[in-house]
């Protein structure tokens, strides 16, 4: 985000924490899903950091009058803290979900990630990139839920891929304002057009992306 006035204090850009709990709590959660780390972190994760920290960098995007990442971080950060206690409510046999349920969540979030993903093609190539990841592994754990289980697998290495997706962002905004340059490039976007309306944002999703768990 640019300076508030000319004369104003610097303010911070709140999409470097919101790519970074999104990158971070998926990552871990695909790290679950491959049989690499139990289940409490990605409950922990889920609630703090992809949830609260994610849903807090939403909040402030509103200021910046950023609709793309005010849209996405929001309702991600509130994606995560939903699957969170629907978990945490299940093992405690408080309005349980079976698989079928949560795959039913996840078809919702997937149809949902289609809106951003059309928009993520109009910003630049890194953000459509890892939306179309992210869009991709929903659609994997969506069929997992419903008699393909076996892309569970598949689906959690294009969430990693994701994940780092959405830190190559962070990254990005990050290094190229410490260093004065741009040592990384965001790529041109997919779909461009001369009445194309600029977009300044830096963000998912997201995100992301997204719960393998079956209930």
């Amino acid at each position: 985000m640019a300076n508030a006035s000319a004369s104003g204090p610097k303010l911070c850009n709140p999409a470097v924490v919101g790519l970074a709990g999104f990158g971070l709590t998926t990552l871990v959660l695909q790290l679950h899903n491959l049989g690499l780390v139990g289940l409490g972190p990605v409950i922990w994760l889920g609630l703090i950091f992809g949830g609260l920290a994610q849903m807090i960098a939403g909040l402030q995007e509103m200021k910046t009058g950023n609709n793309f990442g005010y849209c996405a971080f929001t309702s991600y950060g509130a994606f995560w803290i939903a699957l969170c206690l629907m978990l945490l409510a299940g093992n405690y046999g408080l309005f349980k979900a079976s698989g079928t349920d949560v795959g039913w969540f996840l078809v919702a979030w997937t149809l949902f990630t289609v809106i951003l993903w059309v928009g993520a093609l109009r910003i630049h190539g890194a953000m459509a990139t890892t939306f179309t990841l992210l869009l991709i592994g929903f659609v994997l754990l969506d069929l997992a839920h419903f008699g393909f289980p076996a892309l569970t697998a598949p689906a959690a290495y294009v969430l990693i891929a994701c994940a780092l997706g959405a830190w190559y962002m962070m990254a990005r905004i990050l290094l190229n304002e410490i260093y004065g340059y741009e040592m990384l490039p965001a790529g041109k976007a997919w779909i461009s057009g001369s009445a194309a309306k600029p977009v300044a944002c830096e963000m998912p999703l997201t995100g992301s992306n997204i719960a393998g768990q079956r209930g």
